[in-house]
């Protein structure tokens, strides 16, 4: 992995070369193709002069403190805290975005110090950290970022955390998570429609890195943000359901959360607590003993 310096951004990992100085990113299944000069999707990885370069490695724009259960993981060191670092950029285009000033946003106008992983790292374990935490925005679109970071901390004692959309090609999974320790992934409707519609993506990638996840033995939670009328069905409900019975284990814990009117999407009303409950108390019926509920109060 090559590292920037100050005049130059880190090479990006999954790159390919194309005629005519163009490249194609192998980060997530978009595979965007670049030419000079030009940003994939994720708006962070840039065609420079034939090469792809990470334009948020080492740029963090959000650093700070949270309980381990705010990412949320409630099985997973608790009663620590987490160190938490976000950079601008999502691979995903999700219209109900809650987060958009970092996932749509961007560097052009804003002043990123650069802070080596080591200080970081360093940071955490002054502040009495458990773990590092990549989340904010969309952790994959700083992988090699997050291992560099990943690697200090094992170093250092201290575990990591991903909170993602699983929006990630099989080899970058490979790459990404065998340095993380645990993960909250998003299930953002369980269905191809919901995520080709609100979400500019596709479901199947998504599950192929939950399987990945499994394969490698960590710690994984998975939340779903409820969005009345789009992904509340019963139907999509037990379908979610079915699947982590199948390819998971009932005993994984399973968050579903409010949502809130945000970004480019105000068509559901925001989630009535009782529509939340009456998830929760289908899934444990059904035999889901860890089931959690957020952003209601």
């Amino acid at each position: 992995m090559e590292a920037h310096s100050a005049e130059m951004f880190w090479k990006a990992e999954f790159q390919k070369a194309l005629p005519g100085n163009a490249v194609q990113c192998g980060l997530c299944p978009r595979r965007c193709v670049m030419e000079e000069g030009k940003s994939g999707f994720c708006g962070v990885r840039r065609n420079e002069k034939g090469v792809l370069r990470s334009l948020c490695a080492g740029r963090p724009v959000a650093v700070q403190v949270d309980p381990i259960e705010k990412k949320p993981l409630y099985r997973f060191l608790p009663g620590t805290r987490t160190y938490s670092i976000g950079t601008f950029g999502c691979n995903l285009g999700c219209l109900f975005c809650q987060n958009s000033e970092l996932s749509r946003g961007g560097y052009e106008t804003f002043s990123a110090e650069q802070i080596e992983p080591e200080e970081l790292v360093a940071d955490a374990v002054r502040r009495n950290c458990a773990s590092v935490a990549f989340t904010y925005n969309e952790p994959t679109v700083f992988a090699e970022y997050a291992v560099a970071i990943a690697q200090c901390a094992h170093a250092a004692g201290r575990k990591t955390v991903l909170v993602s959309n699983g929006y990630i090609t099989p080899e970058a999974a490979e790459f990404l998570y065998r340095h993380i320790d645990a993960a909250n992934f998003d299930m953002k409707g369980f269905s191809e429609e919901f995520y080709r519609d609100l979400c500019g993506g596709s479901l199947e990638p998504v599950l192929e890195a939950f399987r990945i996840f499994r394969r490698l033995g960590k710690h994984a939670e998975y939340t779903t943000l409820i969005l009345p009328g789009k992904n509340d069905s019963p139907e999509m409900i037990d379908a979610w359901l079915d699947w982590v019975e199948t390819n998971l284990d009932r005993t994984v814990p399973l968050h579903f959360t409010a949502y809130h009117p945000a970004y480019r999407y105000h068509e559901s009303p925001p989630t009535p607590p009782a529509l939340l409950r009456s998830i929760r108390d289908h899934a444990v019926r059904r035999g889901f003993p860890n089931i959690y509920l957020g952003n209601i109060f």
